[in-house]
């Protein structure tokens, strides 16, 4: 049965799939097809509720308008999100790896690195991180990345210790291929699965975390945001009823993690052995 053909089969990956293409065109065509000015602020267009003054969405307290917002946030967030993600994931796949394959002390050690890095809880660490240097992007990114790499870690590492007794790889290490080429050409894709599985649920988990650190305050600086500013910027006035301040980034995010969490458990089941031989 072809990939696609097991991947549609599972409804809740399809849907997820959907939405997170529209997320996607939403934050990078939507700015081009509805531009708004996010840099400087309109104080006397403040505070505005949605449809006054063609703003679809209204402003919040700068003026700035909410779609808008919401399109520039989301671009931050689905970008750092994704590359943190993909971060982890190479890091986390190559350290597995390689404490897999190589096993003893070796072994021992750089798990133990991970188990004491997994005792520490990673919001803790951004936290602590974004009070020392001030946040952007690309530090985001990178942060995130060094302490999401921890669980593909394990992961890898259960795999790789399974794929080092094959066949394959006993003969091509008894033909003198090197410790090197036999991770990168054997151990590694052969545990495709699991880490294409599990980069869809660090994508999420990068996605929370930004989030989390931006509605605590720590995170990008105005006029940049993210869509956990754009909830820590809304928090202050939701007793105020300005609803739409909250429920489009709440919202924007829900749907983006539960659709990667879809999109990986139709993955799971693409790359399931039991499920391909039933």
């Amino acid at each position: 049965m072809s990939f696609m053909k097991r991947f549609s089969q599972n409804r809740l990956a399809v849907v997820g799939l959907a939405i997170l293409v529209i997320a996607i065109l939403f934050v990078t065509i939507g700015p081009l097809v509805y531009p708004t000015d996010q840099v400087r602020t309109v104080l006397e267009s403040a505070d505005l509720k949605p449809g006054v003054e063609g703003h679809p969405l209204g402003t919040d307290s700068l003026g700035y308008d909410v779609l808008g917002r919401l399109m520039v946030g989301g671009r931050t967030s689905l970008l750092v999100g994704i590359l943190a993600g993909l971060l982890a994931t190479v890091i986390g796949t190559l350290w597995g790896a390689i404490a897999g394959y190589v096993g003893g002390i070796v072994d021992a050690v750089m798990m133990r690195i991970v188990d004491a890095g997994i005792a520490i809880p990673a919001i803790f660490l951004l936290l602590v991180l974004s009070s020392i240097v001030q946040p952007s992007e690309w530090i985001m990114i990178l942060v995130i990345g060094f302490v999401s790499w921890l669980v593909p870690a394990r992961l890898v590492r259960a795999e790789s210790l399974s794929v080092k007794t094959r066949d394959y790889v006993v003969a091509a290490r008894a033909m003198g291929g090197s410790h090197t080429r036999i991770v990168v050409q054997h151990i590694v894709p052969n545990t495709i699965g699991t880490v294409v599985v599990n980069a869809t649920f660090q994508v999420a988990d990068a996605i929370l975390l930004v989030a989390y650190v931006s509605f605590l305050g720590m995170g990008l600086q105005a006029p940049a945001t993210d869509w956990g500013a754009m909830l820590s910027d809304g928090l202050g006035l939701v007793y105020q009823n300005a609803w739409w301040l909250i429920l489009p980034p709440g919202i924007a995010i829900v749907l983006v993690v539960c659709a990667l969490n879809f999109v990986g458990d139709g993955l799971r089941d693409v790359f399931d052995v039991k499920g391909k031989t039933a």
